[in-house]
């Protein structure tokens, strides 16, 4: 990844914490209409593209799902910066999605569905809070 400049990494995070949020309101569209396994989908790719809101402001652009979780841990959660719950969150969201999308036998409920909207839900928003203190840290 070539340097980016400070504004350039705010520029991007923002975009990247905006994909979130579509994410996140797509999430709750399916869920309220039934389709709980594209819900999850979108539950996590919301969380993801919050967790890349993050990293990129750190310098940091890993361009595969495990490069994700692994900085996000080395970067956030290992600095005490996200609690561990968020790597959690993350992974069992991962996991989730894998099955949905991949596994031909996979059924969700609407109970498994809410639930991982939730918890993309508290992962934008928590991880925006962090990103906007980072972000008010790096402009000063």
């Amino acid at each position: 990844m070539e340097r980016l400049t400070t504004e350039e990494k705010i520029a991007l995070s923002d975009l990247r914490y905006e994909k979130a949020k579509e994410m996140l309101s797509d999430a709750s569209e399916t869920l309220k209409i039934g389709l709980y396994s594209t819900s999850i989908n979108r539950s996590y790719y919301a969380a993801l593209h919050a967790a890349r809101a993050l990293l990129i402001l750190k310098g940091s652009d890993p361009v595969t799902h495990e490069g994700i979780i692994r900085l996000l841990s080395l970067d956030f959660i290992r600095t005490d910066i996200l609690p561990k719950k968020f790597i959690k969150i993350l992974k069992r969201l991962l996991s989730m999605r894998t099955d949905v999308d991949y596994g031909d036998m996979t059924t969700i409920d609407e109970s498994e569905a809410r639930d991982a909207y939730k918890d993309a839900e508290t992962f934008v928003r928590e991880t925006d809070s962090i990103r906007r203190k980072i972000i008010e840290e790096i402009e000063d």
